[in-house]
């Protein structure tokens, strides 16, 4: 067995020294930079996350929006309103003036109401 006595040790040189100490320097800015960059990104999903709940609850008031708007655009909902709240009623044939351009078309044939009207 040899075993070397510790006044056999070769000295380490200084620029051996010097690389040991910028590696060890550089490995622990390059963990510090992993632990920046790993919050920066944990902070992005949280902001990224919240983002997405308001996007799905703007898209579901979207929604509830347009059925609201369709309830209250409904053919009989807007015909009972004109009639109970506006007193308005459906023109009988006989009342129905026709007009093109600048004359007015007398003693026409008597006009069909729309489809759903009176």
């Amino acid at each position: 067995m040899n075993r070397s006595h510790p006044s056999q040790q070769k000295p380490i040189s200084p620029a051996v020294m010097l690389v040991v100490a910028v590696l060890w320097v550089a490995t622990i800015a390059s963990a510090m930079g992993v632990v920046a960059t790993t919050q920066v990104v944990r902070r992005d999903v949280n902001s990224l996350e919240t983002l997405r709940r308001e996007a799905s609850q703007l898209q579901v008031q979207w929604g509830q929006y347009l059925l609201e708007q369709s309830t209250w655009a409904a053919y009989g909902r807007v015909e009972n309103a004109a009639v109970s709240e506006l007193n308005m009623m459906a023109p009988t044939p006989e009342e129905i003036v026709m007009i093109s351009g600048n004359n007015i078309i007398e003693n026409q044939a008597p006009v069909e109401p729309a489809a759903g009207g009176q």
